[in-house]
């Protein structure tokens, strides 16, 4: 007799049910008061190709009978207004209704366009709202195999004039780099860069205004790091770093108004097909 089949008979004896069927529901598995629970009851919760039923039909079993209990203790302490759920039931009901449509609607005419004119705007009419949270950095870096020996060329590349610095770093490291970065045009969070390269520094801010180049290393690496710009924390956040969060918040309050507006329109037409009357 497998564990399963004894957890049945187990479950039957002590609750005092007799093995049998009900319908098509099969044996009886548990009993709390007047609820059943049934072996297909379990089936269902298992796909066929899981062949530990008896330890997950253990703990769903188990977990039944405790809600079951404590359903019975709270319909025995509650009174029946406290037990009428009628209204919350309506109410949530009418607000899946209103959400699901309103959705739709968004999903159909909400205009997600947004233009780099809209976005100046905004971020110019609400600088304060942008004030910096943390550390932020433009940069460039290279991460080579220390055994390479390449540290002295890509110093010099580094050196280069911008205009062409860039170009001929990318062309190096595509080969000798593990990995590397290179976006001048990315702002980047200076504690997410501590977290590729080992920099110690007890004072971020004193560290960002006294260093352009640094060259690290330990073990297996060597890091060639090239700071282009960075601002310090609470100073106002360059657009270029909130463009995206700037056209969430627009799309955002397009997404409001456009709610406002429908509810708004339902509304004033109702009046005009005098669909609904106030009786004071």
């Amino acid at each position: 007799m497998n564990r399963f089949v004894k957890l049945i008979f187990l479950v039957l004896v002590v609750a005092g049910c007799r093995p049998g069927a009900s319908g098509d529901r099969g044996v009886v598995v548990a009993r709390v008061y007047d609820d059943y629970l049934y072996e297909s009851d379990l089936r269902r919760l298992v796909p066929d190709n899981i062949s530990k039923l008896d330890s997950i039909a253990f703990v769903y079993t188990d977990q039944w009978i405790k809600t079951r209990l404590m359903i019975r203790q709270a319909e025995k302490n509650l009174t029946d207004r406290q037990l009428n759920f009628d209204r919350q039931l309506e109410d949530y009901k009418n607000s899946l209704i209103i959400y699901q449509y309103e959705t739709e609607l968004v999903r159909q005419k909400l205009d997600t366009l947004v233009t780099e004119e809209e976005i100046e705007k905004y971020y110019h009419e609400h600088l304060a709202d942008f004030e910096l949270k943390e550390n932020i950095v433009k940069v460039q870096y290279v991460i080579l195999d220390k055994e390479e020996e390449l540290e002295d060329e890509f110093k010099k590349l580094f050196s280069l004039p911008d205009s062409i610095s860039t170009d001929s770093l990318e062309f190096y490291s595509k080969e000798y780099a593990v990995p590397y970065f290179l976006d001048t045009a990315t702002w980047v969070r200076f504690d997410d860069l501590l977290a590729t390269i080992p920099i110690e520094t007890y004072n971020q801010e004193l560290f960002l205004k006294g260093n352009r180049f640094i060259t690290l290393s330990d073990d297996r690496f060597v890091y060639l790091l090239k700071f282009v710009d960075f601002r310090i924390k609470n100073d106002i956040s360059p657009l270029d770093f909130k463009r995206n969060d700037i056209r969430d918040i627009i799309i955002n309050k397009r997404k409001v108004d456009l709610i406002k507006k429908l509810r708004a329109d339902i509304y004033k037409q109702a009046i005009l097909n005098k669909d609904f009357e106030v009786y004071y």
